[in-house]
């Protein structure tokens, strides 16, 4: 009887085996997609953040402050590179993480304009975001390479 118990012991854990295999590869592959979401997440509020703070450079613009002309592009072109890593990043694409380079880049460009105007709270909104962008899409980057 202990002799049967031995090898059915065995066979149950052979049988097994695959099952923790697969269950361990689910594990990996849901904390690879949280790392997706959470950059889509961040690149989402920021490009929404961006577009906020183009308005409000176009509406100081007409006002005669020409010193936001820079900003507001910045900021329009950052959504745009915010909505494309975010859309990515989303549907776990091959391509996210050469998208969250850019939208880094972009994110700190588009930073450092609106810091030069730090009384005004639309600006520093979007260089928090574009910060917190920026180091979102950083992590994703660097955690899809170092899965490959």
């Amino acid at each position: 009887m202990t002799r049967f118990l031995s090898v059915l012991t065995v066979a149950f854990t052979l049988a097994m085996s695959p099952l923790a295999a697969t269950a361990r590869a689910e594990d990996h592959e849901m904390k690879h997609a949280e790392h997706f979401m959470q950059c889509a997440k961040a690149c989402v509020d920021c490009q929404l953040q961006c577009d906020m703070c183009f308005k409000h450079c176009l509406m100081l613009l007409t006002e005669g402050k020409k010193e936001h002309a820079k900003t507001a592009q910045n900021c329009v072109d950052c959504a745009e590179h915010c909505k494309l890593a975010g859309s990515l990043s989303a549907r776990m694409s091959p391509f996210a993480s050469f998208a969250c380079e850019g939208c880094a880049k972009s994110c700190d460009e588009c930073a450092t304009a609106c810091e030069k105007f730090p009384d005004d709270k639309h600006m520093a909104a979007c260089a928090k975001s574009c910060r917190d962008c920026a180091k979102a899409c950083r992590e994703m980057s660097k955690h899809t390479m170092a899965s490959k």
